[in-house]
């Protein structure tokens, strides 16, 4: 059984600690109000370095570990992106001893040990979760789980614009909220590694009318007039908490909303989760008393490679609502 202080969770908190902040220093350096609309170079170049830095920090603690991760460097290596590169080398370099300051070669195979094809074990990363929420300078989480025959075993998940797991805040010393199956789910500061981790309890809302349902700004991969027809059904009185990223994983298994759910987008009917969307934020609000399935009420199945094929959807509450969500997600044939 994995242990609290046994060497994965050690790795899992120190590599999402240092991707977190690292992302949390390009969002300040980069993300003004001068940035136009359609400029995502900020983003990007955090999404690649972030990969880069969790792939150099496995390489250096389990070398022989596979990583599974949403991006690899074959755009980054054609010339049109060379000051894209510049930027992610710089940053990376920030936060590697001088001895290891990589070439520009090196960061991309570090952003390319993510292209790993699932195994019996193996890590899974989201580099950065949430990206419209980065660049509104709001919320956005780096998502880090460690797999194991099927079974998410270890999660971390950095959101460094939320204090103590829950409370928004931009400039505040940030959340790193972690799991480990069989143990529980904690939370400690993102920038202090001296606090005595926080356990993480989810609420004991039985009653579907006081339900805080978590819902996102972006409407891509989902059916907001479902969601809405589904807080209906529940009858639900009490105004939803509107958040970017796995980050709402985070704020339910603090205790701070009860229902939060996935529902198929009418321009993506087949749409597939991705592994790295989930994984982290599952362990974290099982461990901490809380449920996960699909909208059919199925276990999430990590087994079919890097896309959830075998699942419809997510589901995820405090465990009290789960059986009262399904019978509302029957009703309005979700």
């Amino acid at each position: 059984m994995i242990h609290r202080n046994s060497p994965e969770v050690q790795f899992a908190i120190h590599a999402v600690r240092e991707a977190a902040r690292l992302v949390r220093f390009v969002q300040r350096d980069m993300v003004s109000s001068a940035i136009t609309k359609d400029d995502r170079s900020p983003v990007t170049v955090a999404d690649y370095a972030s990969q880069a830095l969790v792939g150099y920090l496995l390489s250096r603690a389990f070398p022989d570990e596979l990583l599974v991760a949403e991006e690899n460097a074959d755009a980054l290596r054609s010339p049109e992106q060379g000051a894209i590169l510049d930027r992610v080398r710089h940053y990376v370099s920030l936060f590697v001893p001088e001895d290891d300051r990589p070439t520009s070669e090196q960061v991309c195979l570090w952003i390319d040990r993510g292209e790993a094809t699932p195994s019996r074990r193996f890590w899974c990363l989201d580099p950065i979760d949430g990206t419209k929420g980065f660049l509104r300078g709001d919320q956005y989480a780096v998502a880090l789980a460690w797999i194991v025959d099927g079974q998410v075993q270890v999660a971390a998940l950095g959101c460094p614009n939320l204090v103590a797991g829950h409370l928004p805040k931009a400039d505040g010393v940030g959340s790193l909220s972690f799991a480990v199956r069989g143990e529980g789910a904690w939370t400690i500061p993102l920038e202090s590694n001296e606090d005595a981790p926080s356990p993480l309890r989810v609420s004991d809302c039985g009653n579907p009318r006081q339900a805080r349902l978590l819902r996102s700004f972006e409407s891509g991969h989902t059916n907001v007039s479902q969601v809405d027809r589904f807080a209906q059904e529940l009858e639900v009185e009490v105004e939803p908490i509107r958040m970017d990223s796995q980050a709402k994983y985070s704020i339910l298994a603090a205790g701070q909303a009860e229902v939060y759910v996935r529902l198929l987008s009418p321009q993506q009917p087949d749409y597939k989760e991705r592994i790295w969307d989930q994984a982290a934020g599952s362990l974290l609000v099982e461990e901490a008393g809380g449920r996960v399935t699909d909208l059919d009420g199925q276990p999430l199945d990590f087994t079919a490679g890097r896309l959830l094929r075998n699942n419809r959807g997510i589901l995820a509450t405090n465990g009290h609502l789960h059986s009262s969500a399904l019978r509302a997600l029957r009703a309005i044939g979700a």
